[in-house]
């Protein structure tokens, strides 16, 4: 995501201070928390629990509850005893959300950091019939057709919608959401013409660029990304600093304690830094992160400033 250095609270590590020696844990099954089975976040949950297993020495089960909010996963993790045997992996909109509407956690306070598992760009797309062959095109045509043009999205505070809302408000432009129920009555949509771009993960759009149905401008990412090889970023097509990407964390329940974290950290990074993790990641359109506590820490908190200031401007609300 950021490279951002921040000083770290307490309050945002949210680990315990009583000594649990990391060697006495686990001893039972663990479990990891998330949305409903089929997509996104259940598939990089799963793959993890996989990868988790064998280093804890113990089964890691997946416990699927309530949907794509999200709020009643992270709410019984909150809610959890902090034990290290209720674990959260969920998307960013953890975070975000509580801009958006009122949730039952505190996403600092009731979360205790264990890495940033994965992450993925969004492609900026377009229907082939706009004369757009660049961002610098695209914002030359929508300044001179202010209102006039408008991008697909599905889900309120999606990565999607957000880097959406963030292009406009960094290239001063009114591009206007057509919004969906799901990702892919939005990418009919915009493949028919009856919107004229999107902000969509690679793993849905490339097949359709690769046949000529839509056109790639860039990648959301700071950097090239190796699941979109050959399209450029937003960033270097005249609007330095624009990064905003999906992200995907893990988290124990706020005042862990800090033995637990750093035993979890350490079999989370070893996990998904095996090749064969990364290259079912990567299959599924995410590319591993496996950081530190601390840097997963100052993420969320580049996040919460970068995102409430744009989810406030853009008066952005859950639907």
């Amino acid at each position: 995501m950021r490279t951002i250095v921040v000083t770290v609270t307490a309050g945002l590590m949210a680990v315990g201070i009583g000594h649990v020696p990391a060697q006495d844990y686990p001893n039972r099954p663990v479990r990891i928390v998330t949305i409903e089975v089929g997509g996104g976040n259940d598939n990089i949950a799963r793959i993890l629990a996989q990868g988790l297993s064998g280093g804890l020495g113990q089964p890691v089960l997946v416990d699927n509850r309530g949907g794509a909010s999200g709020v009643i996963a992270a709410d019984l993790v909150a809610k959890a005893a902090p034990d290290g045997y209720t674990l959260l992996s969920l998307s960013g909109s953890m975070w975000t959300l509580p801009f958006m509407q009122s949730v039952p956690y505190d996403p600092v306070r009731d979360f205790a950091p264990i890495s940033l598992t994965v992450s993925a760009p969004n492609l900026l797309v377009i229907h082939p019939a706009l004369p757009a062959k660049n961002i610098r095109e695209l914002i030359a045509l929508a300044k001179a057709r202010p209102g006039d043009m408008n991008y697909s999205s599905a889900g309120s505070g999606s990565s999607g919608h957000l880097s959406a809302e963030l292009f406009n408000a960094m290239a001063g432009l009114n591009i206007v959401r057509i919004a969906y129920k799901g990702g892919a009555p939005a990418m009919t949509d915009l493949i028919a013409g009856r919107v004229q771009l999107s902000f969509t993960s690679a793993a849905s759009a490339l097949a359709h660029v690769k046949s000529g149905k839509l056109r790639a401008l860039a990648v959301t990412s700071a950097r090239p990304s190796d699941l979109a090889p050959g399209i450029p970023p937003i960033a270097t097509q005249g609007l330095p600093g624009y990064e905003l990407i999906s992200t995907y964390g893990f988290f124990a329940p706020g005042k862990t304690p800090a033995a637990i974290i750093t035993r979890l950290n350490q079999e989370t990074v070893k996990a998904l830094r095996t090749p064969e993790i990364k290259e079912r990641y990567f299959k599924g359109g995410a590319e591993i992160v496996a950081n530190m506590p601390q840097e997963f820490a100052a993420i969320i908190r580049s996040d919460q400033t970068k995102l409430g200031k744009l989810i406030r401007d853009a008066g952005i609300k859950s639907e």
